[in-house]
C-alpha cells in the first residue's frame, strides 16, 4: 500500500446561527480580516459564507457559514485553538477576555495549564469553545488540565507552571518528546 502523502492542516469552517455578531466577534475581537464573502446554493438551501484570515498567504483560516439550527442540544465543535506568539500576547488577550466576559460578549473564561501549553479557554458568542495558547518548553502526558492564576507576575506564573509540569507523569523537555514523535512518524 502506498504511504499517505504529507498533509498540513489549513482551515476550519463551521455553521453559525447568527452570522453578523459572529462576524463582528471574529474580526473585531479575534483580529481576523474578511477575505471573501458570498452566497451559495447548497444541499441545505441558500447559505451565506464569510471567509476570514490572519495570514495573507492563506485565503481563509476560518469560514463562517449560515445554517446552524438554533435549537441544537449539543455543540459538536470541541474547540477552535489559536496559538499566540508569547506570554505578553497571552496576557493581553486575557485582559481583553476579562473585559469581554464582563460585557457578556464571551463566557466561561478559564485560564489553565496543560503542562505543554498555557491556555485561555472561553466561549464565543454562540457558545463555541475557543482556546488561545502558547507552547511551553515541556511535555507531560495528556490529557492534563489545571487552573492557572493569571494574577501572578510573569516570573511567578512561569515558575509555578514549570514546577507543576515537573511533578507530572511523562515530564521531559519538549524537544525530547518531539524527537521521539518524529521517529515514530518516520517508522509509520
Amino acid at each position: 500500500m502506498a504511504s499517505v502523502p504529507h498533509l498540513a492542516f489549513s482551515h476550519i469552517g463551521f455553521h453559525v446561527t447568527n452570522l453578523e455578531p459572529m462576524e463582528r466577534f471574529y474580526t473585531e475581537f479575534m483580529g481576523f480580516t474578511i477575505t471573501d464573502r458570498g452566497e451559495l446554493d447548497t444541499a441545505i438551501g441558500k447559505q451565506k459564507f464569510v471567509f476570514l484570515s490572519r495570514d495573507p498567504k492563506e485565503h481563509h483560516q476560518v469560514v463562517l457559514a449560515t445554517g446552524r439550527p438554533g435549537d441544537l442540544k449539543f455543540n459538536p465543535i470541541n474547540q477552535l485553538s489559536f496559538r499566540v506568539d508569547g506570554f505578553a500576547d497571552l496576557r493581553e488577550m486575557h485582559s481583553r477576555l476579562v473585559a469581554s466576559e464582563k460585557s457578556g460578549q464571551i463566557s466561561e473564561l478559564r485560564p489553565v495549564t496543560h503542562g505543554n501549553a498555557l491556555s485561555l479557554y472561553f466561549r464565543d458568542p454562540e457558545g463555541n469553545r475557543i482556546e488561545l495558547f502558547m507552547d511551553s518548553p515541556w511535555y507531560v502526558d495528556q490529557p492534563m488540565r489545571v487552573p492557572m492564576d493569571m494574577s501572578l507576575s510573569d516570573e511567578a506564573l512561569w515558575k509555578w507552571a514549570e514546577q507543576h509540569a515537573r511533578s507530572l507523569p511523562g515530564f521531559v523537555p519538549m524537544q525530547e518528546w518531539r524527537d521521539r514523535v518524529e521517529k515514530k512518524m518516520k517508522a509509520n
